[in-house]
């Protein structure tokens, strides 16, 4: 197929996926200012922010991922002119993103002393536990406003959720300030007044958002009068369906990265220090490939609602290619700025903490080469995923997910991750490794199951 029918479709691609792209990176934003101003009070904050963060990206990633199922459900739905379907699957899955949310909390809540036993720097684990206890609760509004969130993609508006975010972050960074550092006669609360910013912002993130839905015509109707427990076994079972898998194929990739920052505290506070630099860096970059992803489920669910599978395969390769493009960006800004973009996360100029701060920027300077490698497959893994969400398809790609990061990935990171082995650039290795391995599985998975279906609406034909 000649390029020019892959490049006619970029257009609308990013007009979808541009907000929601902006929308992710606004999640990530608020980590990475968090970063930023906490890594003003040293390498044992940051550390703490990092160890923290890492519990909850593993309740995040359980939360978000099972949101997903959301979507492709609406979307299908909304192609089908079907009114009362896609308001049942956005209500149903309003239901279980608000039950999950609540279950995260309590479970991260008690989750507190596993912090004591992973071999963790005493003065890390003492200043992260308040801080976890706060973020905690805020994945209650986070994982309620993935709900709306999704519903919103799913009717192809894309933009509702990224007002949200940014003005949530605004209210994150005016919080940050004044909290993290003491000003204008508020307490210096450090890494707790952090916490506190992206607790109240992620509120008013939620209630934003509903307010926008709820005053447009088009979706008035199915986020007001939401009779929210009128439920029916079966579409429950469908969104447990979809959603529980897609739940667990993030929590697979979540988690290995999660693994990382443990090993790297395994190493000490500024090698976790580092690997938190890195991972916020490369989660950043990382949100693009999402926000494609995203555009991605949705029109494979738009075609597959219109059974139109020959263009479904067209549209998905077209967001392929514009994630490779992308990535291939990302990997050469990497390259070029290893050195000074980890000088953003730290304060130079404290000769109190000089020579962690020096180790923390060498450290982090080498893990960004890595990560710049990386970019490509990362980016093609996430993406694919989208499109087989739009097909619905999450069973294989769960156990592919599987397999690649934790088969082939964390044996990696864990043998050469050790103090004797190549330390931080191991654990980097190891994640290289499982994201390559998920990249071609994924990618064959896909092309499998959509010439499939090109072949069995030809016979019928």
């Amino acid at each position: 197929m000649v390029l020019s029918n892959y490049i006619k479709e970029f257009k609308y691609n990013l007009q979808l996926a541009t907000p929601v792209i902006l929308g992710m990176l606004g999640h990530t934003l608020v980590s990475f200012v968090d970063n930023i101003m906490v890594g003003q009070l040293g390498s044992a904050e940051l550390a703490a922010v990092s160890l923290g963060n890492s519990f909850i990206f593993i309740a995040m990633s359980l939360g978000i991922g099972f949101s997903t199922a959301i979507t492709p459900l609406v979307a299908e739905a909304d192609a089908e002119g079907n009114f009362e379907k896609g308001k049942s699957a956005f209500k149903h899955g309003l239901f279980l993103c608000t039950t999950l949310g609540l279950i995260l909390f309590v479970g991260l809540y008690f989750s507190k002393p596993l912090m004591s036993i992973m071999d963790q720097p005493q003065e890390v684990v003492i200043l992260a536990g308040p801080y976890l206890d706060l973020v905690a609760f805020s994945l209650v509004p986070l994982i309620v406003f993935q709900a709306f969130k999704q519903f919103s993609d799913g009717m192809s508006l894309t933009r509702y959720p990224m007002y949200a975010t940014i003005i949530a972050n605004l209210i994150n960074v005016g919080i940050n300030y004044v909290l993290i550092f003491g000003k204008f006669g508020f307490p210096e609360l450090g890494i707790v007044g952090a916490a506190i910013g992206t607790l109240v912002s992620r509120f008013v993130m939620l209630l934003y958002l509903w307010v926008l839905l709820a005053k447009k015509k088009r979706t008035k109707a199915f986020v007001t009068k939401i009779k929210i427990f009128a439920l029916t076994k079966q579409a429950i079972n469908k969104l447990i369906a979809l959603g529980g898998p897609s739940a667990m194929q993030m929590f697979f990739e979540v988690a290995i990265f999660t693994a990382a920052i443990w090993l790297s505290g395994i190493l000490g506070k500024n090698a976790q220090a580092a690997n938190q630099i890195a991972l916020n860096l490369s989660s950043m970059t990382f949100m693009v490939a999402m926000g494609l992803s995203v555009a991605a489920m949705i029109r494979v669910g738009n075609q597959k609602g219109l059974k139109d599978f020959s263009n479904l395969k067209r549209i998905a390769e077209s967001i392929f290619l514009v994630g490779f493009v992308f990535a291939i960006g990302f990997a050469l800004a990497f390259v070029v700025f290893h050195d000074s973009l980890p000088h953003l996360y730290v304060d130079v100029n404290d000769p109190k903490n000089a020579l962690d701060t020096m180790e923390v920027v060498k450290i982090a300077s080498t893990l960004l080469l890595a990560a710049a490698v990386f970019q490509v497959t990362d980016s093609l893994q996430v993406i694919v995923l989208g499109a087989l969400r739009g097909l619905q398809d999450v069973k294989i790609p769960t156990l592919i997910t599987f397999i690649a990061y934790w088969l082939i990935g964390f044996p990696v990171s864990f043998f050469l991750g050790k103090d004797d082995a190549l330390g931080s650039l191991g654990i980097w290795i190891g994640l290289l490794a499982g994201l390559t391995a998920a990249a071609m599985m994924l990618f064959w998975r896909f092309n499998y199951l959509t010439k499939k279906l090109i072949r069995q609406k030809t016979l019928q034909a």
